[in-house]
């Protein structure tokens, strides 16, 4: 079952998504050539906290951070560290928050410096995939035609998606029914209904799809060691359309 929120429940997800945005704008601004991902999580922690909300990742099946950072060919649930990014690096700041008890979930791709034009693109259709993706976020429409519009975009210009990790429901928690592949055929699964509130986020790979899970039990990084990109917001189906919760106002 998907469960439907009300509008009161949709009340609380504003003001949650809101609170995600405002942080992630501010962390997206200190990066940088020299800074630690160990460094953008500790103030991601402090921002979150100053919000009167919860960092949603810490302590979820025993995560350690705040924050997943995954530079260059990790593809997501990085784990922050001491190492320095450099210029020409890409990286995804991946943040969940939790405000009174409800759960919104956002990452962004973001370079660090100058970055060749090949990383450029990679950050730009990823954006790109997940706006097609919500644009199918619709009363009437399948499930499947989000997985389609962010697959179809990402092919059509030469990348790649993952398989392995994909988007969820979200709401009073952080994983809810159902699953959201960011690849497969239009017009199959449920159909979508005023209520429902997905975080949709794709994942797209400079070269191949496949993914492998690091020595940490977390991490998981493209199998080619070529670049990866990911973008995700909280999205809420409304009979007005798509409305993406975690945006500022």
């Amino acid at each position: 079952m998907i469960p439907l929120k009300s509008e009161h429940d949709l009340v609380m997800l504003r003001v949650s998504g809101r609170i995600l945005a405002r942080v992630l704008r501010k962390l997206q601004e200190i990066v940088k050539p020299g800074i630690t991902t160990a460094q953008i999580d500790a103030l991601a922690e402090e921002l979150v906290l100053k919000e009167n909300a919860q960092p949603a990742f810490k302590g979820y099946k025993e995560y350690p951070f705040a924050t997943c950072t995954s530079a260059n060919a990790a593809i997501v649930h990085g784990m922050p560290d001491e190492k320095r990014l450099e210029e020409g690096d890409i990286i995804s700041i991946d943040l969940g928050v939790i405000y009174q008890e409800y759960f919104t979930d956002a990452a962004v791709t973001v370079p660090v410096g100058n970055i060749d034009a090949k990383k450029r693109k990679l950050i730009e259709v990823t954006k790109k995939s997940l706006a097609e993706g919500i644009k199918q976020a619709k009363v009437g429409n399948h499930l499947s035609d989000i997985s389609y519009g962010i697959q179809n975009y990402v092919e059509k210009n030469g990348f790649s998606v993952v398989r392995q990790f994909v988007g969820h429901g979200i709401g009073r928690s952080l994983h809810e029914e159902p699953e959201i592949p960011n690849f497969g055929r239009p017009n199959h699964g449920p159909i979508l209904k005023a209520g429902m509130v997905f975080a949709i986020e794709p994942m797209v790979n400079m070269g191949t799809w496949e993914a492998e899970i690091l020595e940490n039990g977390w991490t998981a990084v493209t199998l080619d060691r070529l670049p990866s990109a990911h973008f995700e917001h909280t999205v809420a189906i409304t009979e007005m359309g798509p409305e993406i919760l975690t945006k500022e106002q």
